[in-house]
């Protein structure tokens, strides 16, 4: 299994992606595999505000019903609309098509976040 670089990570399996000033996130391979096949996700709504490390939402598969935990604080900016009624792009493209949210960082919590090495390294601890 490989975790793109570009990439942070949390010790939950979430990532995290600069892009243009806001972060875009969503959950890992890992998490994915876990899982199994994904049924249901809830998102928060558009303008709520999130705290690095809280429950920001809900993914559900076949198998059970997971928190999803913000990796930054923030205010959601926007989520993926098309989970509602595809939560399989989760299964199919976690990476890209997948994503969950996009949130303005209120902090600099990015920057602690796991590289792909220690997020490696944290996956073949669990496995």
């Amino acid at each position: 299994m490989e975790f793109p670089k570009n990439l942070r990570y949390t010790k939950d399996h979430e990532w995290a992606r600069k892009d243009a000033g806001k972060i875009v996130v969503g959950v890992s391979a890992f998490a994915v595999e876990q899982l199994g096949d994904i049924t249901q996700v809830d998102l928060p709504e558009v303008g709520a505000e999130v705290k690095a490390g809280a429950t920001f939402g809900t993914i559900e598969s076949v198998k059970s019903v997971s928190d999803l935990y913000a990796p930054i604080s923030g205010k959601v900016l926007a989520i993926n609309e098309e989970l509602a009624d595809k939560p399989e792009l989760v299964n199919e493209s976690c990476y890209e098509k997948g994503w969950m949210v996009e949130l303005a960082p209120s902090g600099n919590e990015y920057d602690s976040l796991l590289d792909v090495a220690a997020y490696s390294k944290l996956v073949a601890e669990h496995q």
